[in-house]
């Protein structure tokens, strides 16, 4: 069994708008929580979406056209910590008026400060590598402020972490966007080689240096959403998973009780064990922790899907679910094998491109919102493919594909 590649984000894989074309109005005030003074020229955005606005002298400001769905609105100021409110977005719903509060960023007893102290350079290397990742979209991306990032390698722990005390910049020139991750903090463990990272990004759209690259990045974005983790959602909750040219199959997992064995022997106290023992122990990389089998048949949607009385839409399964995307050739630097999709039909083989990924529930099921987001993103990991794709394929909430992007590719 191939391990997960878990990706966790506060916001990240977020997907497209259910209702696209409705819109609301938002409107408040950013104020000082100890003085209740407005905060002048403060920076205000809704979290994971292109749209942004600076507060005026009297502390307000407006997002006249938001598309319908949740979003966190968040409030940035210098000097203060964050400050976050969940917001719905509802069609034809009244204007909102929202009032955030933000405290002094002051340290208080037991805080952590982060501060931008030197980290060494094969920490950082690791952390760029982990979180812009190592495809062809990620190899166009850099972080513009390397300074305030700090990388820290825990040996006690077996944990790389990053963070920053403002926000981390990266520049998409895949993409065209440059990205603010505010609030971020990202782990690495190298036990399970799991990732988790959570933050509050904005993203700003890149003026183009001439029509050709517009397109480029037209197009690029249109190869970042096709097959994705965000495409994958929305197609749950509109059910459109086979129009889409999703295959979800059935992945069973059975504990190893060797890998249980050498976990223990982890566990002991150094110096309490033999040479067998430590041999063992050396190989313990090398032994998967369950046993994986395939169910080949595609899953129907009801097996999957959780639709509530008020009309509410779950993803639910057990083990593991394995998720293949038909259509689109995986990217030249996945160099990983593709797992396999069991014995091919005969009256209609699968197409030979596509991209196979794994999802494991962290709870009991997930809710997706309207706007084809996770209610809670920690509720859910993603391994294989998807887990290759991070920050080189990250597009905003609000970026809309073209009509005919959900219908690419063949066996429809």
């Amino acid at each position: 069994m191939i391990k997960l590649r878990i990706v966790l984000l506060w916001v990240f894989g977020l997907g497209m708008l259910g209702t696209a074309r409705a819109q609301g109005r938002v409107s408040g005030v950013v104020l000082d929580s100890a003085t209740q003074k407005p905060l002048s020229f403060a920076s205000v955005f809704l979290a994971n979406t292109t749209l942004g606005a600076t507060t005026t002298e009297q502390g307000q400001f407006e997002f006249p056209r938001v598309p319908a769905g949740t979003y966190d609105l968040v409030g940035s100021y210098v000097g203060y910590r964050l400050g976050k409110q969940s917001i719905t977005v509802g069609v034809g719903a009244a204007k909102q008026e929202v009032t955030l509060r933000l405290g002094s960023s002051g340290a208080t007893l037991g805080e952590v400060v982060v501060s931008a102290n030197p980290h060494r350079e094969e920490d950082y290397k690791k952390f760029t590598d982990f979180f812009l990742g190592e495809s062809t979209f990620s190899r166009q991306c850099h972080i513009t402020n390397p300074k305030d990032v700090v990388v820290y390698t825990n040996d006690s722990t077996h944990e790389l972490t990053a963070s920053a005390r403002n926000f981390v910049q990266v520049e998409n020139q895949a993409l065209g966007y440059r990205l603010k991750y505010f609030g971020m903090f990202f782990t690495y463990n190298t036990d399970d080689e799991s990732i988790t990272f959570n933050g509050l990004p904005v993203f700003e759209e890149m003026t183009p240096r001439d029509e050709a690259q517009r397109q480029q990045w037209d197009a690029n974005r249109v190869t970042a959403y096709i097959g994705s983790f965000p495409h994958f959602l929305r197609s749950v909750y509109t059910n459109t998973l086979r129009a889409n040219n999703f295959l979800t199959q059935q992945v069973r997992l059975t504990p190893n009780p060797r890998f249980v064995r050498l976990s223990q022997l982890r566990k002991r106290p150094a110096g309490s064990l033999t040479a067998a023992e430590q041999d063992s122990l050396a190989r313990l990389g090398s032994v998967a922790p369950a046993f994986a089998t395939l169910f080949p048949a595609a899953r129907p949607i009801d097996s999957l899907r959780r639709v509530s009385d008020d009309g509410r839409v779950f993803l639910r399964f057990t083990g593991e679910l394995q998720v293949a995307h038909f259509g689109e050739a995986p990217d030249p630097q996945y160099d990983a094998p593709m797992a396999t999709l069991g014995p091919e039909p005969r009256r209609q083989p699968y197409p030979a491109q596509r991209e196979v990924s794994r999802l494991r529930l962290q709870a009991h099921e997930a809710e997706i919102r309207p706007n084809g987001s996770l209610r809670d993103p920690l509720a859910v990991s993603t391994g294989e493919y998807w887990g290759f794709e991070k920050i080189g394929e990250f597009l905003p909430l609000d970026y809309q594909p073209p009509a005919t992007a959900d219908k690419a590719g063949p066996g429809k």
